[in-house]
């Protein structure tokens, strides 16, 4: 009895790794030599297994693709979740920049992907399911009724956070300092946006 537990427990926590691998090592492949160019082939030549283990886990580079992005979405859609039974104040905003730094910064390889291959993002499901997400992350932060440069404000605080994870890695420095100087920025903006939206 107790060695069928034994047997099966390490199978399923494997099966896990693979998968992950698999989403790891497409996703090298992808920053590589870009979306269009990497074959099903090369990703199991990668791993060194066959297409047939591959297709057991994914049909299509497509499918490899939304596995990654579920795990960037899953912390974005609690966050959402989480921001929609807070209250509309300032230090609620500031919290939820600051959780969605974090979550960039788990998924840093992944959010550089989406930067280096904006044309193919937006021509696959992912790319309209992760513009939705932005817009809910953006009226997270911005009052309804806001002035226009408010708005802009809070928009600009979501794209400094991404455009800084793309840019500074050219930068030196420590990775926490940078993420935190960018957060810094985007913390800036939207407390600029919340003031000039109760003073109005």
């Amino acid at each position: 009895m107790s060695g069928t537990t034994e047997g099966t427990t390490p199978k399923r926590r494997r099966r896990g790794d693979t998968r992950q691998r698999i989403q790891d090592v497409a996703l090298e492949l992808f920053a590589e030599q870009g979306y269009e160019k990497t074959s099903l082939r090369e990703i199991a030549e990668r791993l060194e297994v066959t297409k047939a283990a591959l297709y057991y886990h994914f049909k299509t580079k497509e499918d490899i693709l939304i596995g990654l992005f579920q795990d960037l979405q899953r912390p974005i859609d609690e966050l959402i979740e989480w921001a929609g039974a807070q209250p509309r104040t300032l230090d609620t905003k500031r919290e939820i920049l600051r959780r969605y730094s974090v979550a960039l910064a788990d998924v840093a390889p992944l959010f550089r992907f989406m930067q280096e291959n904006q044309a193919t993002v937006r021509e696959l499901s992912v790319g309209e399911t992760f513009k939705d997400r932005m817009i809910r992350m953006i009226d997270t932060i911005k009052e309804p009724e806001a002035a226009l440069t408010d708005q802009v404000r809070c928009m600009s605080a979501l794209f400094t956070m991404h455009a800084g994870m793309f840019v500074l890695r050219d930068v030196e420095g420590d990775p926490e300092e940078k993420r935190l100087a960018v957060l810094e920025v985007a913390i800036d903006l939207v407390t600029q946006a919340h003031t000039g939206a109760q003073s109005s």
